[in-house]
């Protein structure tokens, strides 16, 4: 062979091993990045081939699947959508997926490896796609959707034994199944849902941190018991009424002038929801002191997840003693979730020990066999059993004959809680945010904590309180876990 031709021979030799090579490497080391690109149509292809698995509330399914003319052969619907969407999320043919239905893909559509069959493969077929099990509770989660019915706010209900997510809701909300498809139709839901000012597709409960108010008083009575600065609830505090704030003009005033705030014990500071008295008590505390106690909680906390992550409580640092003595008062910027504020009532309620809250409780495959259990897991004892003792005594008193008579339910052991009306806007020009934190117990000693924030409603600026609009759904709430 004479050298050109060689060369030439050589040169194409090189070029077919270097397409083996590339050949190779694509389907070796690239094959799982192209089958995980959304943008590979196959993938959606694949995806909704066959009817996916299902999200399960008190074992029964709260989502499905229908036969559609298109290539893509199933769409996703929904049960009571959207009483549920907080909770399981959406599946989009075109749109993509969030929450549950993002987080549990694979296994809802069959391509979790740990449902695949060793005949799988060899007849090149997907396997049945696997349940997700929550913990949700049926009763619960529809008595907060129709109590929070026409308003903007969010509720969630957790068992301070395990830390199971009860009920968690969202309103307004939005039906997935409007734009589970690829219609002109779903085309028209979903950018009604993105250009919907109130925004239903916020998950409320999870992803929209609030000023607390009053109830994060409730953080700044745990700190004062553990530190020691007060030994108990019916001790007298040193609180001027109104008080001064620290190198200020600025005194801290209360709701009720009429109210008995002066040197108030911590039970009727919590009882008639005093300022003065939190307000100084942070200042005498330090502000970080108090930020150790509400991390202890889960403030400041950028990892949450349920599994699906929430946002950021937020406990600011870096204060001088002003800023520190509004933050006593759930104010300056402090910011809590729902979630956060049920997780500092299920501390109480459970003897100062604090559960992960979470969302799944199994999956299983096709069959129904478990793939996973998900077990209780322990945040942490941010408190005393002695201390949360105390605490659910004088949230029993806010219940009683304080701020928090709405959460009265008749036939249970206990009833604990602290309201909280969140000024809102520059200079309070918005209107304010209602909460409700609570607990309950009945008498066979089933415990359930809940958290109620109420961002907007119909009723008028000086009619918004914890207790009038927050405090009938977490007592629908309570009442439905515990009947």
């Amino acid at each position: 062979m004479n050298r050109p031709l060689r060369r030439v021979s050589i040169f194409c030799i090189a070029l077919v091993l270097a397409l083996m090579g590339w050949a190779t490497w694509v389907q070796a080391a690239k094959a799982g990045t192209y089958q995980d690109d959304p943008h590979n149509p196959r993938v959606t292809m694949a995806k909704y081939a066959q009817p996916m698995g299902n999200i399960l509330v008190g074992g029964e399914p709260v989502t499905g699947s229908t036969r559609t003319d298109g290539n893509l052969k199933y769409k996703r619907t929904y049960t009571d959508g959207a009483m549920y969407a907080p909770v399981t999320g959406f599946s989009s043919q075109v749109y993509g997926s969030n929450q549950l239905e993002s987080l549990y893909g694979k296994l809802l559509d069959g391509s979790d490896s740990r449902l695949t069959k060793p005949g799988d493969a060899l007849l090149r077929q997907r396997p049945k796609g696997g349940d997700v099990a929550t913990t949700i509770d049926k009763k619960v989660q529809k008595a907060g959707y129709d109590a929070l019915k026409g308003k903007t706010g969010a509720a969630v209900a957790l068992d301070p034994d395990t830390g199971n997510i009860l009920g968690m809701v969202s309103t307004p909300s939005y039906d997935p199944g409007d734009f589970s498809g690829s219609g002109s139709s779903d085309a028209k839901a979903w950018q009604k849902l993105s250009e919907d000012p109130s925004k239903p597709n916020v998950n409320r409960a999870l992803r929209q941190p609030l000023a607390p108010g009053s109830t994060f008083k409730l953080v700044i009575a745990s700190a004062a018991l553990e530190n020691g600065l007060y030994p108990d609830v019916d001790t007298p505090t040193k609180s001027p009424n109104p008080y001064p704030l620290p190198d200020s003009s600025t005194v801290l005033k209360n709701e009720s002038a009429s109210a008995p705030c002066k040197n108030a014990t911590i039970r009727t500071a919590l009882q008639y929801s005093c300022n003065n008295v939190f307000g100084k008590m942070a200042v005498d505390l330090g502000a970080d002191k108090v930020k150790a106690q509400a991390e202890k909680f889960g403030f400041n906390d950028k990892k949450l997840d349920t599994p699906v992550r929430a946002a950021e409580s937020v406990y600011p640092g870096g204060m001088d003693k002003p800023q520190t003595a509004l933050s006593g008062i759930g104010q300056f910027d402090d910011q809590a979730t729902p979630l956060e504020m049920a997780m500092v009532s299920s501390a109480i309620a459970d003897d100062g020990h604090l559960m992960t809250p979470q969302l799944v409780d199994r999956l299983t495959d096709g069959g129904g066999n478990t793939v996973e259990a998900m077990d209780p897991q322990k945040y942490g004892d941010p408190i005393s059993e002695r201390t949360a003792s105390q605490l659910r005594s004088a949230m029993q008193t806010v219940v009683d004959k304080g701020t928090g008579t709405n959460a009265q339910i008749p036939g249970l052991a206990e009833v604990g809680a602290k309201t909280g009306t969140a000024q809102n806007g520059v200079n309070n020009n918005g209107t304010p945010y209602a909460w409700f934190v609570s607990y309950a117990k009945n008498k066979a000693g089933n415990k359930v904590a809940v958290a109620v924030m109420v961002q907007q409603s119909d009723a008028a600026r000086a009619e918004v309180s914890g207790n009038g609009l927050a405090g009938p759904v977490a007592k629908a709430m309570m009442k439905a876990a515990l009947d």
